[in-house]
């Protein structure tokens, strides 16, 4: 297995090219309408590939997109290059950015893999100081159900140079649902390239997570569907917290 998120780096878009950013900046920008407070500034927390901070800096917004991976970010930089955006190689949990932002925001289930709920509890405390007063932050988790709904199922993606087949493992007793990957790629030569990657993703209950919120700091917290304006339904595989810094 190589270092989490270095071979699928270079694959992640063609992998994902089912994901609709612009449905997801369409979404997140919603927020931003209804919310109290302008927003300008946002600063974006596991940005992967830069696909959702490009959507969001081509409507004008100025982005900070943070993520761990430098591989990510490598490729985002070059997908959002002529953008006004600061790109930084942080772990969320140690968030700092150079000014306060209007809205923090994390997007496909980005803090599910924040396997460590001491970890989580630093990083919504760390997003609450990030914050200007009264601003925003928006995030999505997959819920329990989707995680342990994922135990035993095989996940297969390619096209004619790539090649990829991935299996999920949920463990009762840790919360934490873990993703093996094996990625082939056809290189310029012709030949084929092998990687295996290992990812886990851990199952905050939505009690958990509005508790953690409220410990940093945050008073103001609403709960929506998977990119609704509406409560969550009872079987819902996702769901957005947006929680507010009093002013």
């Amino acid at each position: 297995m190589t270092d989490a998120y270095t071979a699928l780096a270079r694959c992640y878009d063609r992998l994902t090219a089912d994901v609709d950013y612009a449905a997801w900046a369409d979404y997140v920008e919603r927020h931003f309408q209804k919310w109290k407070r302008p927003v300008r500034a946002v600063a974006e927390l596991g940005c992967g590939t830069g696909s959702l901070t490009k959507q969001l800096a081509e409507r004008g917004f100025q982005m900070t997109a943070l993520d761990l991976s430098p591989d990510m970010l490598s490729m985002a930089e070059q997908k959002c290059r002529g953008l006004d955006v600061l790109f930084l190689c942080q772990d969320m949990s140690h968030l700092t950015l150079p000014a306060p932002a209007d809205a923090v925001i994390s997007c496909l289930d980005s803090v599910n893999y924040v396997t460590r709920p001491a970890a989580l509890r630093r990083t919504f405390r760390r997003a609450y100081r990030a914050l200007a007063p009264g601003g925003l932050f928006l995030f999505d988790v997959k819920t329990p159900a989707a995680l342990e709904g994922a135990d035993g199922q095989t996940y297969l993606d390619e096209d004619e140079d790539l090649f990829c087949v991935w299996r999920g493992d949920y463990s009762h007793k840790r919360r934490v649902c873990g993703y093996g990957l094996d990625l082939f790629v056809r290189e310029r030569d012709g030949s084929w390239s092998r990687a295996g990657e290992y990812h886990e993703e851990y199952a905050y209950t939505p009690e958990e997570l509005d508790s953690f919120l409220r410990e940093a700091g945050f008073q103001t917290i609403q709960v929506y569907g998977d990119k609704t304006m509406r409560p969550p339904r009872e079987e819902a595989q996702r769901i957005f917290f947006a929680a507010g810094k009093e002013l």
